[in-house]
């Protein structure tokens, strides 16, 4: 009893935490919440900062503490333990956390159209296509999206997932791993390539994307509490435009997305967050894509989970599409 009457006060915490600085949209309030990240923090995530730097959260009527992530699952438990309001997380990542865990998260917007999901190595290493990684060592933290999906890409690649042995290991040090040598990759996202070969002066990069071989699937989504969602839907649709204005702005000025990142995160490359946000400009605004920022579509979330499905990732007729995402509340225009 002790640990569900736990989650219930820190939910409970949580509603607190956002009702108290006023009502929603009442003139000359602010309501306070938390974010966080996906994965540490990379120029992957500069759209946040610059979304903070800019004034939308505080035109939105919001005041937004940044944190940093640390993978898929573990941002799916600490926003629906009331540890934060909203949060980054891979969609297919999520499907199958839900399949497992019945979490009351949801999401209401897709920051990538396209998976971002990869393992990179190194030019002269061992790994150079998918049937390398057999007998090989990938460094990943153990509730990241690279890690939960790899069974999936496994089977779209024809390679035994068994027998690729994953390093748990922090997200700040998968570059130093890489390039010293300890692993012979490292999970990643296709956008951490300029990250990864700036930590290997002068050496290139070889990516493995995900979306190569499992090209329905979506990238990172943003998700909060079924209670948030169901309770506040102003105050969620609020959060989810600003924070999309500001990947709006990141991706059509990756360089000043770049320096707004190292002016919150000083250790952080600003030429490195550039072209990291340069690259996302394909996965958030892929070509041929031609709906809204953030926009999903319900025929394809239920494509994806007839995947899951058939790759025996989630048991059969576990999920359905509303159950990962509240269309209500994603955006439309």
């Amino acid at each position: 009893m002790r640990p569900i009457r736990s989650a219930c006060l820190a939910i409970l915490l949580l509603s607190a935490s956002v009702a108290c600085t006023g009502e929603p949209g009442a003139a000359g309030t602010t309501t306070k919440v938390s974010y966080l990240t996906s994965f540490s923090t990379f120029g992957r995530d500069a759209y946040a900062y610059v979304a903070q730097d800019k004034g939308f959260f505080t035109e939105a009527g919001l005041d937004v503490t940044i944190n940093p992530g640390s993978g898929t699952v573990d941002v799916l438990k600490l926003v629906a333990g009331g540890r934060a309001h909203f949060g980054v997380a891979d969609a297919t990542g999520t499907m199958i956390t839900l399949a497992k865990e019945k979490l009351p998260v949801i999401a209401v917007a897709a920051v990538q159209q396209r998976t971002v999901a990869a393992i990179i190595g190194l030019e002269g290493g061992r790994i150079a296509t998918p049937a390398d990684l057999i007998g090989k060592k990938v460094a990943d933290p153990p509730g990241s999206t690279v890690k939960l999906m790899f069974p999936l890409y496994a089977k779209a690649a024809g390679i035994d997932a068994g027998k690729v042995e994953f390093v748990p290991s922090a997200p700040p040090a998968l570059p130093q791993l890489l390039v010293s040598g300890q692993v012979d990759a490292i999970g990643q996202f296709v956008v951490g390539k300029p990250l990864i070969e700036a930590a290997a002066a002068g050496r290139k990069a070889v990516v493995l994307p995900y979306g190569d071989l499992l090209p329905d699937l979506y990238g990172n989504m943003l998700v909060t509490t079924k209670d948030l969602a169901d309770r506040d839907p102003e105050l969620v649709r609020r959060f989810s435009g600003a924070l999309l204005k500001g990947l709006r702005y990141s991706i059509e000025h990756p360089d000043e997305a770049g320096q707004i990142l190292r002016k919150y995160q000083p250790t952080q490359n600003s030429d490195v967050a550039s072209a990291e946000m340069r690259l996302m400009t394909g996965y958030s605004r892929p070509d041929g894509f031609s709906g809204p920022l953030g926009a999903v579509d319900e025929g394809r979330i239920g494509t994806i989970i007839q995947l899951l499905e058939q790759a025996q990732a989630i048991p059969a007729g576990s999920l359905r599409p509303a159950d990962l995402v509240n269309f209500g509340l994603v955006p439309k225009s």
